[in-house]
């Protein structure tokens, strides 16, 4: 088989298998295994490796080589109150910047996300959720927040549907973001960063009576 992916695809196609859970968590990352799925050198899958380790997504073990790291259910809590609190800055600095069509454009999303939830189809809704999220911090123009938001998020791709399957809780997350778009709206800052830790809290709060689920 030619190798034809470079360094960056591989990282790249290797991530995609993580957080997409093709490669499930602790799940073994042997690298003649994966020059053969990914068709790229040896050299480009070690490095891929070694920068998912750093990103938090694998761990190595010695003696043993590297894996899919399993994050705990206690881990998935702590990243959520850390992502409340990073997140909350990205909503206040998004009020400052939010202008009428990126408000717009939010609605938009969030009336999707009604549309879903009317439909039944949660995993749909989750995922404008995260869409929701990651477009707020785009507003927000905090580079490094949203740089650490998507470093903690990835991170719980275990958990990523896990509180939305919550009886009722689709409906209250509905309600939350629509808080929090109304802060936005309204360019209140202090306003739009307690609603976001508010809503956060709650995701964290349910991810707690979820459980780990194994």
């Amino acid at each position: 088989m030619a190798v034809t992916s470079s360094t960056p695809e591989t990282y790249e196609r290797l991530r995609a298998a993580i957080l997409s859970g093709s490669l499930e968590p602790n799940e073994r990352l042997v690298e003649a295994d994966l020059v053969r799925s990914l068709e790229a050198s040896r050299g480009a899958v070690r490095g891929a490796i070694a920068r998912l380790d750093h990103e938090g997504l694998v761990v190595h073990e010695r003696n043993r080589g590297a894996k899919v790291r399993r994050v705990s259910l206690e881990e998935a809590v702590e990243i959520l109150e850390a992502r409340a609190a990073l997140e909350g800055i990205g909503a206040r600095e998004a009020a400052r910047r939010a202008d009428p069509d990126a408000i717009a454009r939010l609605r938009a999303v969030l009336a999707r996300m009604r549309t879903r939830l009317a439909d039944g189809d949660l995993l749909a809704t989750s995922e404008l959720n995260g869409e929701l999220h990651a477009r707020i911090l785009r507003i927000a123009h905090h580079a490094t927040v949203e740089r650490l938001v998507e470093s903690l998020s990835s991170q719980l791709v275990r958990y990523q549907y896990r509180t939305i399957l919550i009886p009722g809780r689709a409906g209250a997350s509905l309600a939350e973001h629509a808080a929090i778009l109304d802060a936005l709206e309204m360019r209140d800052g202090d306003a739009a960063e307690a609603a976001m830790r508010a809503h956060l809290d709650r995701v964290t709060d349910a991810l707690r009576t979820a459980g780990d689920g194994r």
